[in-house]
């Protein structure tokens, strides 16, 4: 009975030797065709953090835009908006909104319109010769009525005057060039007109005879008074200019049309 239990015993054993054997073999090729890849893989490079299946770096994103915060308005007291205030009122020609001093000034309006009223009632309160009051929706100084008398009989005495050369200058360009803006006239001479023509009108010798469609200017022209100084009916008896005036003259006049 054990000799066949024994002979069994010897075949399995030979059988899981072969099978040993048989897988030793195949273990070194299969090792052998490895290696070959995990070479390849040591060789190549490690992708970069951020690139994506295809290696390419993706673009950057633009910088987000700094937000430009405007410069605060300059701090102004009490005394210094009250003296910027007069100072803008004593050079303007016609009524000044308060939106247009505030923006000139970089103050808030309500800050604006409450000096304005501060500095109204203070002239009313001293009695000046003038005040400051509401006109056309803006702002202007005036003399007061009660002083009025006194003013024309000023402006009535001062008639016998003399013009001075920049008048004389400021009127003949207005004769010649009627009806004219105020910003010609000064572009022309080549200063500021605007207290020349002030006296002109002052005299009678000039008037505003309308607008300007385009810009919406004052027309200026010459009045009667003018006329019957110099002894003419019209204007078109004044003497030609051409013969006064330089070559250049002309152009220039052309390049301020």
């Amino acid at each position: 009975m054990e000799g066949p239990r024994v002979s069994k015993i010897a075949q399995e054993s030979d059988t899981d030797a072969e099978d040993a054997d048989a897988a030793a073999e195949a273990e070194p090729d299969g090792g052998l065709a490895e290696e070959p890849q995990a070479e390849a893989a040591a060789g190549e490079p490690a992708p970069t953090a951020g690139e994506g299946a295809a290696g390419r770096v993706p673009k950057k994103q633009p910088a987000a835009r700094r937000r430009v915060v405007p410069e605060p308005a300059p701090e102004l007291d009490d005394a210094e908006l009250r003296g910027a205030l007069e100072a803008i009122l004593l050079v303007v020609d016609e009524p000044v909104a308060e939106a247009t001093l505030a923006e000139v000034l970089e103050q808030p309006p309500a800050r604006v319109g409450a000096m304005l009223d501060q500095i109204a009632a203070g002239y009313t309160a001293s009695g000046y010769g003038f005040e400051l009051r509401r006109a056309a929706g803006g702002w202007r100084l005036y003399t007061r009525p009660e002083y009025a008398g006194y003013v024309e009989r000023f402006v009535l005495e001062g008639q016998s005057v003399r013009l001075t050369q920049a008048a004389l200058e400021t009127l003949a360009v207005v004769a010649y060039k009627q009806p004219v803006t105020r910003s010609r006239i000064s572009a022309i001479r080549g200063v500021n007109c605007d207290g020349v023509i002030r006296t002109l009108v002052t005299r009678g010798l000039v008037e505003e005879c309308g607008s300007e469609p385009e810009s919406g200017a004052f027309l200026y022209r010459t009045t009667t008074l003018f006329l019957e100084k110099l002894g003419l009916n019209t204007v078109d008896e004044l003497p030609p200019l051409a013969p006064f005036l330089p070559d250049d003259v002309e152009e220039l006049s052309d390049a301020t049309r």
